[in-house]
């Protein structure tokens, strides 16, 4: 019988995408049919209209509080922060649900409903006149006790929303990509770089055209706008059904954590094997699919869960609460590694919490007039943030990195770490640039005069240009640096770290609200120009700079995922030789 030719085998094994996932039949996904950028269109679409209705209502929001509920400005920000806070914690909850159970198609689609249901809750709580502020919105003092309830629950719906949205979404355009095919697996790595491309576009539209709207006609149209675009894209989103790859999911990710713990501390007196290839895993031949994690000499007391007690022959046979394999273990090491990165990546959040709060009311106090007719409207800066972050990522893509590829000869041209803690730079110059100009804004104030809003040009740009780096770098990080199994939970992680820093903002606020007045005069006073908010800047300016000595600190410790490239067939390949092959994600 002729033998058939290595290469011919080859190519017809690169028409298919082995890589566990499948395609809408169930089926192993044809590559040139499936997947890539042509699957990922579709995604963008839907992302930017969230991303539209998100920064529509968030940029507004503090506006809306005072404006049309009449709330001061300390409690305003702390509902914003809260309600944000929120936000990118629900994720934590749909990231596991998109893993464990329902997949992350479907937990997307399940996702935009509930969004859709708040967005149209809040349309009605505007143009009900039962669950309207009050008769004339312009001459009400205070809004209807329902209109407040149906505001909160609409803004709460589409946390929840979000909370399967944002997690799923973008994990599941990643899952696009094959990390074992070259060409992919260099796309993946632009993936994040032009999603957030895609994140800005919707932004820049809802800070502008929706926020003009709001300003001009009223909150109401521009709810409208919201319910019918999320609408439209939920259908663009569906019509992409048969270009996608899909990931089954296989259970909680979290049990095998949890049989690392139990089998390790059950076994901690057991004495260490002589040499880490004594250490069970799974075979090879058993997984062909599995991606095995090479042993390394950290958090050693885990790889006690790995020791087989009994004949190695029943290894396979013995519970999984008891025995545990190598890449699990390796793998909860990842996690647990993966926490002082999450703790000293919050002070860049809370920096970045302050973009939606007091640099938008800063805007609403500044001159705003373009021409003798046209006005800004407040939440409009935030345009330059967007376009800052587009120009920074558009250079770091284009740039940067094929030079950086040269010289480091490196597949990402610097490693993620570096790119996050490069972004805190930008985070430091922003408060301190804050800070300067908050100073000038409130000498101007005492002497009656007006500043023009364009200059929050520079703070806005900077955290911007600083946003490219940090935000765009920890979605990367947490997407490839958790199990396969957690991908949708590790974009979780990166949201929960903008939650965490946004409730701790609040928290600050109202500690330094306690200090401050107790020693005097409050920083936050009923408005802008009663407040300090420059030596608040100041304060977050301090924390960030003492945070980045300590991130330098923890990342140059850190040691990334090391996954075996080469699969191997024959059960009786030393592990060692194996892992000297890696595809090391640095």
């Amino acid at each position: 019988m002729e033998k058939m030719n290595p290469e011919v085998k080859e190519d017809d094994e690169m028409k298919w995408v082995h890589d566990s996932s499948v395609d809408h039949k169930g089926s192993i996904p044809l590559r040139a049919s499936t997947g890539s950028w042509k699957a990922a269109f579709f995604i963008f679409a839907i992302e930017f209209s969230e991303r539209l209705s998100y920064f529509g209502i968030a940029t507004s929001l503090v506006l809306y509080l005072t404006k049309v509920m009449h709330q001061d400005l300390k409690t305003a920000a702390r509902n914003v922060n809260y309600w944000a806070g929120v936000t990118t914690l629900m994720p934590l909850f749909g990231g596991f649900i998109a893993d464990a159970y329902l997949g992350r198609y479907s937990t997307v689609f399940a996702s935009c409903i509930v969004y859709l249901m708040g967005l149209v809750l809040l349309t009605l709580s505007w143009f009900l006149p039962s669950l309207k502020p009050c008769d004339h919105t312009n001459m009400c003092s205070e809004p209807r006790k329902i209109h407040e309830v149906f505001f909160f629950l609409a803004i709460y719906l589409i946390s929840i929303g979000t909370g399967g949205h944002k997690p799923s979404l973008e994990s599941f355009g990643a899952d696009q990509f094959d990390e074992d095919h070259i060409e992919e697996r260099k796309q993946k790595m632009s993936f994040f770089n032009w999603w957030n491309c895609a994140l800005c576009s919707g932004l820049i539209l809802g800070v502008t055209l929706i926020v003009y709207i709001q300003d001009n006609i009223n909150w109401g149209a521009a709810d409208i706008i919201f319910t019918g675009v999320m609408a439209l894209s939920l259908i663009i989103f569906i019509m992409g059904r048969p270009y996608y790859r899909y990931r089954i999911p296989c259970g909680s990710p979290l049990t095998p954590m949890l049989q690392v713990l139990v089998a390790a501390i059950s076994k901690r007196k057991v004495p260490y094997p002589s040499n880490p290839d004594q250490l069970y895993e799974v075979p090879k031949f058993h997984g062909n699919n599995r991606k095995f994690l090479c042993h390394t000499k950290k958090l050693r007391f885990l790889d006690k869960a790995a020791i087989i007690e009994n004949d190695g022959n029943l290894a396979e046979k013995q519970s999984p609460w008891k025995l545990v394999n190598v890449t699990t273990v390796e793998e909860m090491k990842l996690i647990i590694n993966m926490i002082p990165i999450w703790v000293f990546t919050i002070p860049f959040g809370i920096s970045v919490a302050q973009t939606s709060t007091f640099f938008i009311k800063q805007s609403a106090v500044l001159n705003r007039k373009i021409g003798e007719r046209f006005e800004l409207p407040p939440s409009s800066i935030f345009t330059v943030a967007a376009l800052g972050m587009i120009i920074s990522v558009a250079i770091y893509d284009k740039i940067l990195v094929p030079i950086l590829r040269k010289v480091n000869q490196n597949e990402r041209g610097i490693n993620i770490l570096q790119r996050i803690g490069f972004g805190m730079f930008f985070t430091i110059a922003t408060m301190i640039v804050a800070a300067l100009i908050e100073k000038k804004r409130l000498e101007a104030a005492k002497d009656s005069l007006t500043m023009s809003v364009f200059w929050l040009v520079p703070q806005f740009l900077i955290i911007g240009f600083g946003d490219g780096f940090t935000l765009v770098g920890l979605q990367e990080y947490f997407y490839d640096q958790v199990p396969d199994s957690m991908r949708s939970l590790g974009i979780a992680f990166y949201l929960s770290v903008i939650g965490a820093a946004n409730f701790i903002s609040s928290i600050m606020i109202t500690i330094v609200d306690h200090i401050t007045k107790k020693n005097g005069k409050s920083w936050f006073g009923k408005d802008l120009n009663s407040s300090r908010l420059d030596k608040f800047y100041w304060l977050l300016a301090g924390i960030t700079t003492l945070n980045l000595f300590l991130f330098v600190f923890v990342a140059r410790r850190y040691s990334y995922k090391n996954v075996q490239k080469i699969a191997i067939v024959d059960s009786s390949c030393d592990s060692k030789s194996d892992c000297g092959k890696v595809e090391n994600s640095v």
